[in-house]
């Protein structure tokens, strides 16, 4: 009878398993390499997409945090202008791209979360299938009119409106954005039947305002400031609950008496990413916008364009989002605004 030493079944034993491993990896096509680290992100350029026409305030500030950003993550950044239809042309293309951080979005608040309660047929779910990085700034803006508007404050804003009954038009950079559900609330409280132009990004729409074709529009500091120091607008208030550090001498909307929801709310700016892309990537994105924001020279330039700057997370801006959801719903539905 053979004789079977201990020790010889033993190593007999662990070559089988150690045999039986190495051809179950190459029969479902894996390698030793499946326990080689993965490469470090980014290893490549990062696209991010800007869904509004280059120029607006949302695409300056997404130039000015990708050269930053850019440096930090040793990859450049390469800004992609999507615009039309508020913002979702753009957006939809960043829900249905890779989720492997190399397409983000830098959006704002009503693509990322208010066209869900206005379009009954959106190709996208905000909540769903865009993960939120960061909410770079609160981005209150300011109602301007044109010189031919007679009104200087709120009150006498809404007086002119209702006076002009179907003769006043506003405009707004996309049909659902703030600027449209703003002036949609006016128009419908006042009963004063206005006219809402969309327009493909929020600088032709300041050009038309110059021009008079449109009366009446909230716009940014960064594009309406010029032409309010040069006597070429009249800025009547700002929205949201704090003053512009741009435009210190102009008062909220709610400071003269306009104390409606739909005019102390204000929109924002902000990163986001396809749903389901790993949450390290998400942080190191996360970190790099709050160095990049964080610098004196960019935290400058966005307090120029009228925006307050936050310290955000993807925890952070997630609870922002649950607790503002409400209130931009309550405002669509008292718009009325409606879309497919």
């Amino acid at each position: 009878m053979p004789f079977h030493h201990p020790l010889m079944n033993r190593r007999h034993w662990l070559g089988n398993a150690a045999l039986a491993a190495a051809a179950a990896c190459v029969g479902t096509g894996t390698s030793t390499a499946v326990f080689a680290q993965a490469p470090a992100y980014p290893n490549k350029p990062i696209k991010v997409i800007v869904p509004f026409a280059a120029g607006g305030a949302t695409d300056v500030l997404a130039r000015v945090l990708a050269e930053k950003m850019s440096v930090g993550l040793g990859q450049p950044m390469v800004i992609d202008n999507k615009p039309g239809a508020a913002g979702i042309i753009g957006t939809d293309a960043v829900a249905k791209a890779a989720p492997d951080g190399y397409t983000l979005l830098l959006g704002l608040s009503n693509s990322m979360l208010t066209n869900q309660f206005l379009y009954t047929k959106l190709p996208y779910s905000p909540e769903r299938d865009i993960a939120p990085i960061y909410q770079i700034a609160i981005a209150p803006l300011v109602l301007v009119a044109h010189p031919s508007v007679p009104a200087a404050t709120g009150p006498e804003l809404l007086k002119y409106v209702v006076a002009n009954k179907g003769k006043v038009s506003y405009g707004s950079y996309g049909t659902g954005a703030y600027p449209h559900l703003a002036g949609a609330y006016m128009s419908l409280t006042q009963n004063a039947d206005m006219s809402h132009v969309a327009y493909r990004g929020e600088a032709p729409m300041v050009q038309d305002l110059l021009g008079g074709q449109i009366q009446i529009a909230f716009a940014s500091a960064l594009q309406v400031k010029a032409h309010i120091d040069a006597g070429k607008l009249k800025a009547i208030g700002v929205s949201g609950e704090h003053r512009m550090g741009t435009l210190p001498n102009v008062p909220t909307l709610a400071e003269q008496g306009l104390n409606d929801e739909a005019y102390r709310v204000a929109g924002w700016l902000a990163f986001g990413a396809p749903a389901g892309t790993p949450a390290p990537i998400l942080e190191r994105i996360a970190a790099e916008v709050r160095k990049a924001t964080q610098l004196p020279d960019v935290a400058q330039r966005i307090a120029a364009m009228g925006f307050d700057v936050q310290n955000s997370s993807p925890a952070l801006f997630s609870a922002a989002i649950a607790k503002e959801r409400p209130v931009w719903e309550r405002l669509i539905k008292a718009s009325g605004a409606k879309l497919d």
